[in-house]
């Protein structure tokens, strides 16, 4: 699983950081996801190394425009282009009649290839490798954060073990594949979990943004390996965070420490945190490392790949040449 930031700013793009978008690349099953889409996104994606034709399964937070307007022309690009592969989107009601108006009016058919899911806390999408879940998260207006769930996969299973032993293959193997127990033809008992190696344990991810701090938000990150999640403000600006329900350094690093994620990455900087203003992004930083040392910045571009949790050797890492 790949972790690449598209958007990083809030409200407004500036000339470093755009809107709210980040993509998680499943290489897998050859997929992107998205996660929000605000205005040129389909830009970023061009300046990334990701593929717009793989962009199988989209999931909105919420209806502000820093997080829905690129998502039209994304998708009408994508028709454009002749990526035959249907999209499936994810949000709240009001989208669907959103997307029906833009194709109303501009005169462009996207709902013979696209799919719209309006969500409600609980379980949004699963399949055999993967869950999606939300939960209403405290922002303005209706919004919900996401958890991004990867199943466990067995352990390798030791054919050459098995081969050593005079064990027939065939529907023997797959049964000790699956830890069964099973009894030979000569008596021997053998057990599947003799046979496989520890199980790969599947990885999770949160998603929350725009909220201020909330409960809903530290169950959503529970355990998680990244919690992506915003922080608009500074710890002292909490005034204006409190008003406009977002959230500052610190409340996302005490979601991340009450949560006891591995990794929290900050996204949805305001603006006013430009270089050369009193306050710059980097003070943010300190700020949530104050609470939860293990915090880093997300900015345009950032590729993060997770490992899976059965290595225990390896850690969580940027990916070389894309920091």
């Amino acid at each position: 699983m790949e972790i690449t930031f598209l958007g990083t700013s809030s409200g407004v793009p500036t000339r470093s950081r755009n809107v709210s978008s980040v993509a998680i690349r499943l290489p897998q099953r050859a997929e992107v996801w998205l996660f929000d889409c605000g205005e040129g996104t389909q830009h970023q994606l061009l300046r990334s190394d990701l593929k717009s034709s793989q962009i199988r399964r989209i999931f909105v937070t919420h209806m502000h425009g820093d997080h829905i307007f690129g998502l039209m022309g994304l998708i009408a690009s994508c028709g454009l282009a002749g990526n035959a592969q249907p999209i499936d989107i994810y949000g709240p009601p009001a989208l669907k009649d959103y997307l029906k108006a833009c194709e109303k009016y501009s005169y462009t058919r996207i709902f013979h290839r696209v799919k719209v899911h309006p969500i409600a806390p609980g379980m949004v999408y699963e399949d055999d490798e993967f869950s999606v879940s939300c939960d209403r998260l405290t922002h303005a207006v209706p919004a919900h954060g996401y958890r991004i769930a990867e199943k466990d996969r067995p352990g390798r299973f030791n054919v050459e073990k098995a081969k050593a032993l005079n064990i027939p293959s065939g529907p023997l193997y797959g049964q000790l594949k699956q830890g069964k127990t099973v009894k030979l033809e000569d008596g021997r008992t053998l057990r599947g979990t003799e046979f496989c190696s520890p199980p790969e344990m599947g990885r999770k991810v949160a998603y929350c943004t725009d909220t201020v701090f909330c409960d809903a938000a530290v169950n959503l990150a529970q355990d998680a390996d990244v919690l992506i999640h915003e922080s608009t403000f500074a710890h002292q600006d909490s005034n204006l965070a409190f008003e406009r329900k977002h959230s500052t350094s610190t409340m996302a690093a005490q979601v991340a420490l009450l949560a006891q994620v591995k990794q929290l990455i900050m996204t949805h900087f305001s603006p006013r945190y430009a270089p050369g203003n009193p306050i710059q992004i980097r003070d943010l930083l300190a700020e949530a490392q104050a609470i939860f040392p293990n915090t880093r910045l997300a900015k345009d571009f950032l590729t993060y790949e997770i490992p899976r949790r059965r290595d225990t050797a390896s850690t969580t890492q940027v990916i070389a040449g894309k920091s």
